[in-house]
């Protein structure tokens, strides 16, 4: 139905917005006075939620769709 440049470009705008979502959380718990290797933590949980939930919410508009 779609082609691939359009897979393509959702995919990296998710990605894009995933590393924005990541990179604002560990500067917010940096600047919260968390240790460098915390703040890394949290933003690689902040991009992990982040994609987790796109493919969650892919998985389910490809059902709905159907």
């Amino acid at each position: 139905m779609y082609g691939p440049a359009a897979v393509l470009l959702a995919t990296v705008l998710v990605l894009i917005a995933a590393l924005l979502a990541a990179v604002a959380a560990g500067t917010l718990a940096r600047l919260d006075g968390a240790t460098y290797p915390a703040a890394v933590m949290r933003a690689a949980t902040t991009f992990a939620a982040a994609i987790t939930l796109a493919a969650a919410v892919t998985g389910a508009l490809a059902s709905v769709t159907r």
